[in-house]
């Protein structure tokens, strides 16, 4: 009987590993797909302002034109524009960042409640005379059940950390469009 009931959770435990791996897969698929469509999107429009551009600049006639395509306003437009882009991109990344911590914190659920049961369901057919045998192995199994939780722990401190770092990146990203605008502005003053 317990090994039919092991057989039984194994079985149950592998079709739930494939579905896991299956919606993981289509996550990261529906992720590649929007960030390649942000990136379709991001590079039409960076080429039909490097048209925009290239059409000024070959309308130029003397240097004051020039002078005036160089304005803070333009770079200040670029920023927004990658302000933008970034946005979108860090929307995506966080949404399936969520998925796949919501999938790892289930699997972690089932996997610790598939091992429950099985224990209980084994340890209920223990021969008489094993108390201390199934006592001792009952404290064990407490214990390692405890190193679920810390599992869940990792997993949530590491998809956290992951976030801090991609927030981290585009704050520094950002802050380097910022020190451009002081600086434009300040040569247009002198």
């Amino acid at each position: 009987m317990t090994q039919n009931l092991l057989n039984d959770q194994l079985v149950q435990a592998q079709a739930k590993a494939v579905e896991n791996a299956k919606y993981l897969a289509q996550v990261a698929m529906d992720s590649a797909q929007e960030l390649a469509e942000i990136n379709q999107a991001a590079a039409k429009d960076a080429l039909s302002a490097a048209q925009d551009a290239s059409t000024q600049l070959l309308a130029i006639k003397d240097p004051q034109q020039l002078s005036k395509l160089a304005q803070p306003e333009a770079a200040q437009e670029v920023a927004k524009y990658a302000a933008a882009y970034q946005a979108k991109v860090n929307k995506v990344v966080r949404n399936s960042n969520k998925e796949v911590a919501q999938v790892v914190d289930a699997s972690i659920d089932d996997a610790r409640d598939d091992l429950v049961k099985f224990v209980k369901e084994s340890t209920k057919t223990a021969p008489a005379g094993s108390e201390a045998f199934v006592s001792a192995f009952n404290t064990a199994f407490e214990t390692s059940l405890q190193q679920f939780d810390q599992i869940r722990a990792s997993a949530t401190d590491a998809f956290a950390n992951f976030e801090k770092s991609f927030d981290s990146a585009l704050a520094n990203i950002q802050g380097q469009t910022a020190v451009a605008k002081p600086a434009a502005k300040s040569r247009k003053a002198a």
